[in-house]
């Protein structure tokens, strides 16, 4: 598969943060403008109402802190999810989104979780051991990008603040590392070099004729036909004004 194909500008690449950012942004305006307060919606684990959550907790927050702070790390990592892995970015999308809350469901503490984070982590996991699985430069490239950005993210998988989550995010996280495995995603074909082909003959290989078995460089002198110098003279003859 030639890469320039594969890694191509969609309209998904778009629409989709973009949908997800209106969305999560439109219903906390609602919220707002009618005084209505949607957190039972929420994950509320192991109750059948809590059920629900699975599907509308990550379009509820809790505050304008809270909704920002999810808003630029979820459009930055669906884009680069639809745009390095558009053949499966879908499907991918929600499913993540199903296990991550149907782990929070099960993991969680008898509270209302709610946001988005819980899908931001499902990303970033899926986005980072995906690329290292695949082992193609420009997907290992934006693992290391991930890591990078929001590697810091990595220790609210853990209870070490209030109020927050940390099992929405390990949810998030365990899903996008299993996807990451179990989905299979094409990638281009990585140049190959002609040592790598496997008709490959060394006998055939003129640069390594210039070694002999123990490596060592052979010199092998060429006859060069020399042509024979020859010189022009152009004589000038003086001139007496």
């Amino acid at each position: 598969m030639v890469e320039q194909n594969y890694f191509r500008f969609s309209n998904s690449v778009v629409v989709a943060p973009l949908l997800a950012v209106i969305t999560i942004w439109s219903v906390y305006w609602i919220e707002l403008r009618f005084q209505m307060n949607w957190n039972d919606y929420g994950v509320y684990p192991r109750t059948v109402q809590g059920i629900r959550g699975i599907l509308f907790s990550p379009f509820i927050h809790a505050s304008l802190e809270h909704l920002y702070n999810n808003t630029i790390p979820l459009a930055v990592l669906m884009a680069s999810l639809f745009y390095f892995y558009r053949n499966i970015a879908a499907r991918t999308l929600l499913l993540g989104i199903f296990f991550s809350g149907l782990l929070t469901w099960v993991i969680g503490r008898p509270s209302y979780h709610i946001g988005a984070s819980g899908v931001i982590y499902f990303l970033a996991s899926f986005i980072f051991f995906k690329g290292m699985i695949t082992r193609y430069y420009r997907l290992v490239a934006l693992s290391l990008m991930v890591v990078f950005i929001y590697g810091s993210l990595l220790w609210y998988i853990f209870p070490i603040k209030e109020g927050i989550s940390w099992e929405g995010h390990l949810g998030g996280f365990l899903t996008g590392l299993a996807l990451a495995y179990i989905l299979k995603a094409p990638v281009p074909s990585s140049k190959k070099f002609a040592w790598e082909h496997e008709d490959y003959n060394e006998e055939e290989d003129e640069f390594l004729r210039h070694f002999d078995e123990h490596g060592n460089f052979i010199e092998t002198p060429k006859e060069l036909e020399e042509e024979p110098i020859r010189y022009t003279y152009q004589y000038k003859e003086d001139t007496e004004e």
